[in-house]
């Protein structure tokens, strides 16, 4: 489903994503993340310690060419090749461990997502419920990438920052010394420490002014571009369909839409970049020249070396650079909150899905087991997401070993196939699963994953788990022997082949597992009625033993089911009371 166009912006989901990530700090890998975490603040250090270095080696090697000296020259040419050799072997190892620590970080969280997303079919039921969790899939795959890489990253920048700054304000100080002002008595000892801050600071103030508009607009972007990816995705997905209907034109003048959209949100993020990356490239420009100018008259006065002088003006720029973090990181920052908030509020909807699922609630229908042999109904209500009621006041139980056709209403009757599945929560009521053995549903598009043919059969088991004997002989009771030669062939199933040929794999799926349990969901409508009717008879000669409860609105299967149930919508439309637990399952 495309994403709203609007993303959550709470303080609270700070908090729940801290609360969903810090368990990866003390998750089973602990030590190997510990040691990967520990390893980089000390090469982080590493890092500190050869600025420190470079800075000292500039000083000396500008008074070897103020001294005209070459054998301090040559020294200091074998010097910086050694600080040259370090940095790069630092900087390697460092992003090495990084590079390492941030997909490890990304794999846990998108496995501890796709957990609660992939369960008890929360990534179908969210669908219909309220809150801030559109896309999901891209939430996982991208959002978690970008959360945790940035947050590696920006961690990182934000320890050699602090680090810098205390190592260069002892350095400045003690290199820029004091400076009397005209006309008074007062002196300011380190005063380049003081204007280093001044500068900063006011470069920072003015900064998270002209950015502010930043972190609005880049969500907005994120928003509009995964709507995109959503809409071209949706086009392939049904490009047989919309060939077959000439839809071309109206999808290609939606795609239009979106990408109008998604220009529109990259204009504004450019104008939520252009204050802030204009005074960056003027501040930027003017961080060398400033602090060479303000201690010039000491270097002419003779109080500084040419050396000392280069150096003050590297720790000065050094110095307001790590000052200057939280400006040059906004785009990041703003990024990596969007992303975080976005998981976490894909996390919290999940939650809620959970805790509603355990918790006795009034207006939502219980899915249990009972008896080993009985699939019961027991004051069944079906309604819509919206409350509306469908059915009430069903009652019916259906013994192991039954053939029962249902037909109706067809709202009512998909309705209660998925309220079966598990996938329907919205009415009341109680249904009692058969406790000895699983169900297996069979819908009118069954699921083809993309592969081998061996493995759509075998799905959801491994491809192996049945011998070809078995395969071949299910394929010649589907009446789709002629894909036997193609088992090993890897396609797109549900693209490939016809709805009846599809139709035609989910029944030799059901022949291959044999099933106690089995529930059609007009399995079977896109045959005539002569191959219906051989396919239903062929179906009660494989699964002699099989429980068999079939939704067709198709005349002439009754003679194949032993009992028949008719589901009728309710003639005068009436709601179920709006408790607080319905108004949160509501769909959008």
């Amino acid at each position: 489903m495309p994403m709203s166009q609007s993303s959550p912006d709470h303080p609270s989901l700070r908090w729940q994503f801290a609360h969903l990530v810090m368990p990866y700090w003390n998750s089973e890998r602990k030590w190997p993340v510990r040691g990967a975490v520990g390893m980089l603040v000390l090469l982080t250090l590493g890092q500190v310690g050869l600025a420190i270095w470079t800075s000292y080696w500039h000083r000396e090697l500008f008074d070897a060419l103020e001294a005209r000296s070459l054998n301090t020259l040559l020294l200091q040419i074998a010097t910086f090749a050694l600080i040259f050799a370090l940095t790069m072997l630092v900087t390697a190892v460092h992003l090495h461990i990084k590079r390492w620590l941030q997909l490890d970080w990304r794999q846990w969280l998108t496995l501890h997502l796709l957990d609660q997303w992939l369960v008890r079919a929360h990534h179908y039921k969210l669908q219909f419920t309220s809150g801030e969790h559109d896309n999901p899939d891209g939430r996982i795959a991208e959002d978690i990438r970008i959360a945790t890489e940035n947050a590696i990253t920006l961690a990182h920048s934000l320890l050699f920052s602090l680090l810098i700054l205390g190592s260069f304000v002892d350095i400045l100080f003690k290199l820029s010394g004091s400076l009397a002002l005209p006309g008074t008595d007062i002196v300011i000892p380190g005063f380049l420490v003081l204007l280093a801050f001044v500068y900063a600071g006011g470069g920072s103030v003015l900064g998270l002014l002209l950015g502010r508009p930043l972190t609005q607009s880049t969500n907005r972007l994120q928003t509009v571009e995964a709507n995109l990816r959503f809409g071209l995705a949706r086009a392939r997905e049904n490009s047989e369909s919309i060939a077959l209907m000439h839809g071309e034109g109206i999808e290609r003048r939606y795609a239009g839409r979106l990408f109008a959209d998604v220009g529109r949100g990259w204009n504004r993020q450019t104008v939520g970049y252009l204050g802030i990356v204009s005074f960056s490239a003027g501040y930027g420009a003017l961080l060398p020249v400033f602090p060479v100018l303000v201690a010039a008259p000491q270097y002419i006065a003779g109080a500084m070396t040419l050396g000392v002088l280069m150096q003050a003006a590297q720790a000065f720029q050094r110095l307001t650079s790590a000052l200057s973090w939280p400006i040059d990181n906004l785009g990041e920052l703003a990024k990596c909150k969007a992303s975080a908030d976005r998981v976490a509020s894909l996390y919290n909807d999940m939650l809620q899905l959970e805790e509603q699922a355990h918790q006795p609630v009034e207006h939502r229908i219980e899915v249990g087991h009972g008896r080993a042999n009985e699939l019961v109904f027991r004051d069944l209500c079906l309604a819509n997401p919206d409350g509306e009621i469908l059915v009430e006041r069903l009652n019916a139980t259906i013994h192991r070993g039954e053939r029962v056709l249902i037909a109706g209403d067809p709202a009512v009757t998909i309705g209660l196939f998925k309220a079966v599945a598990g996938l329907w929560p919205w009415g009341n009521g109680e249904i009692l699963l058969p406790d000895d053995a699983g169900m297996v549903f069979l819908s009118q598009h069954p699921f083809l994953p993309d592969g081998s043919l061996e493995s759509v059969l075998s799905y959801p088991h491994e491809p192996g788990h049945f011998g070809r004997t078995e395969l071949h002989h299910a394929l010649e009771c589907a009446g789709v022997a002629w894909l036997t030669p193609r088992l090993n062939d890897a396609d797109s199933w549900s693209r490939v082949l016809p709805l009846r040929a599809q139709q035609c794999l989910g029944i030799a799926r059901l022949i291959l597992h044999q099933p106690p349990w089995v529930f059609l969901e007009e399995a079977t409508d896109a045959f005539d009625p002569k191959g219906e009717d051989c396919m239903l008879a062929m179906l009660c000669r494989e699964l002699p033993d099989s429980t068999l409860l079939t939704i067709s609105f198709h005349a002439g299967l009754e003679h194949h089911h032993s009992r028949k149930l008719i589901l009728n919508r309710q003639a005068e439309p009436r709601f179920l009371a709006c408790a607080n637990e319905l108004c949160a399952l509501r769909k959008r």
